[in-house]
């Protein structure tokens, strides 16, 4: 017989038994509902999540069967997450920030049969409890509470359910291509979609994704994820987090900028995860505090593009390094990551800097590709600007429930970005497909008069949108939303603009309001700019 090698399938399961048996005391930290914080280690979380996945056994729910949770970042959404998804079903994490509507829709498609939620969202699921037919068993993710029975009838309990487990229970053989997960998209345009992923990609994802050049998250580390657990998984963190062993600080439903940076000072965090508003927010918090968050050594931004001034802001004055990442929920979502090649170390840091804003690189096990509209394929030259295609191993082939590819013909997923990609592979979202302004027949980034803008000292925020012009089709505008204390003129703002882009490319207005609207993921919501303001240049 010819030398062969062990074949061991890909599962969660296995991750969760590594942390168990080579980090056993790796501290779980987490912000309950109540603003409690309890304490755990991965021997608990594992010992729990065979206790459900047993419970679950008992209960007779079927062993491909989803299970659907509104949960915040806390230990026991942890919990489920293993006890159901190495239990040889499939968790689902619902935002709790879509509509009602939107969420009686996606458990429905998903056809879930069990629904754990925290107690904030009571209320949340007695309203829709009445619409979701396929539902058979709610559990409340706490203790017994005579309060809550009284509102959702039939109601279970997460704790009685982990003392009806058993922790001897045995994760059960499961195909590694098999479903483990389960998100869908924010729904922006139209009915969400659901992505679900396989133990073998979710493994994949954790392996590569977790690479020197990726996140880079090692047992020594005190991992924050501010990104929320029912958004693509927390962008892979608990699975990373189970495969190093690293201590794992969950923030519950505080995640103003406050709760934050004392969650930060308290637990030593070094390493914390979420979107540009979410680290606005810690930033304005820091300033008022006077904290350092001297223990914050790296932030890894996504979900949105990451302003320049906010790279040097952390850096000058906290000696945090931010990282740059893209994804989505078709990625799982790690996509590119954003670190510096050796050639790049010597460089000045307004040259490193610059580099830096770019969303960066791919890992293995994801290609990308740029095309014109007509599916021919562009130079990567960092100058061609195309519509941003991506395959690899942990990319959406179809969506859960459709018959039909996602891919194009030759096997691509179509992003809706608009990119460049430079020799070294380096990515920059120029915009969406469907955010872009085309003024006069030439485009504009959204993206960099974003950026631009949110460099001004006075400005918070800001979303750059097209608004309707008689002449031009297209123009741009600005909405901005005013720093505490401060009072720009739009004259001032508008100034920022010159020599960064071309004269042609300046916005026409600045408009000051008080909050951008922003969506289920925390991104500004441009479609409602643009109902509100889109027609502001008409009558100019």
């Amino acid at each position: 017989m010819n030398g062969t090698m062990m074949y061991d399938a890909l599962t969660t399961g296995s991750l969760i038994e590594h942390a168990a048996r080579y980090h056993a005391g790796g501290a779980v930290v987490s912000v309950e509902t109540d603003g409690s914080v309890s304490h755990t280690d991965w021997a608990g979380i594992a010992a729990n999540a065979h206790r459900l996945a047993s419970a679950l056994d008992r209960l007779g729910v079927a062993a491909d069967a989803r299970c659907g949770t509104i949960a915040w970042n806390n230990r026991r959404h942890l919990e489920i997450y293993f006890g159901v998804g190495s239990g040889g079903r499939v968790v689902h994490t619902i935002n709790p920030r879509l509509t009602p509507e939107q969420i009686a829709f996606i458990v429905g498609d998903a056809a879930d049969e069990v629904l754990f939620f925290d107690q904030t969202f009571v209320p949340l699921v007695a309203a829709v409890k009445g619409h979701l037919p396929t539902v058979k068993h709610f559990v409340l993710m706490g203790p017994k509470s005579d309060e809550a029975a009284a509102k959702i009838p039939g109601l279970l309990f997460f704790d009685d359910l982990l003392q009806s487990g058993s922790a001897d229970h045995r994760w059960p053989e499961v195909d590694e291509r098999a479903p483990a997960a389960l998100c869908y998209t924010s729904g922006t345009t139209g009915n969400p979609k659901g992505v679900q992923y396989s133990h073998r990609s979710l493994v994949l994802h954790s392996l590569s994704g977790n690479q020197p050049d990726g996140l880079a998250i090692a047992a020594r580390d005190t991992v924050l994820p501010v990104v929320p657990m029912f958004h693509v998984n927390a962008w892979g963190v608990p699975y990373i987090a189970a495969a190093v062993g690293c201590k794992l600080v969950l923030p519950g439903p505080g995640l103003d900028g406050a709760s934050l940076a004392r969650l930060i000072d308290a637990e030593k965090v070094t390493l914390a995860l979420g979107v540009p508003t979410i680290w606005m927010g810690l930033l304005a918090a820091l300033a008022k505090s006077g904290s350092k968050a001297e223990s914050l050594k790296r932030t890894v931004v996504g979900g949105a593009a990451l302003p320049p001034s906010m790279i040097r802001e952390f850096r000058e004055k906290y000696g945090t390094d931010l990282i740059h990442a893209w994804g989505m929920t078709e990625t799982t979502p790690l996509g590119t990551l954003n670190n510096l090649l050796q050639k790049h170390v010597g460089l000045p840091a307004e040259e490193q800097n610059r580099i830096r804003q770019s969303q960066g690189r791919p890992p293995y096990g994801v290609s990308l590709r740029l095309v014109d509209d007509t599916g021919a394929e562009l130079p990567s030259d960092g100058s061609a600007q195309g519509n941003l295609q991506v395959r690899g191993h942990w990319i959406v082939e179809s969506y859960f429930g459709k018959d039909k590819s996602a891919l194009t013909t030759d096997g691509w997923f179509d992003t809706g970005d608009v990119a460049t990609i430079d020799p070294d592979g380096f990515m920059v979202i120029r915009d969406r497909s469907k955010d872009i302004i085309k003024s006069g027949g030439e485009w504009i980034s959204t993206v960099e008069l974003e950026n631009i803008a949110v460099g001004h000292p006075a400005i918070a925020n800001a979303a750059a949108i097209a608004a309707r012009h008689k002449k031009w089709d297209e123009r741009p505008i600005v909405i901005a939303v005013v720093r505490e204390g401060a009072a720009p003129t739009e004259a001032e703002v508008l100034a920022i603009y010159e020599g960064k882009v071309a004269k042609w490319q300046i916005p026409d207005r600045v408009i000051f309001v008080e909050a951008l609207p922003l969506g289920a993921t925390g991104k500004v919501l441009k479609a409602k700019l643009r109902e509100e303001f889109g027609d502001i240049l008409w009558q100019d």
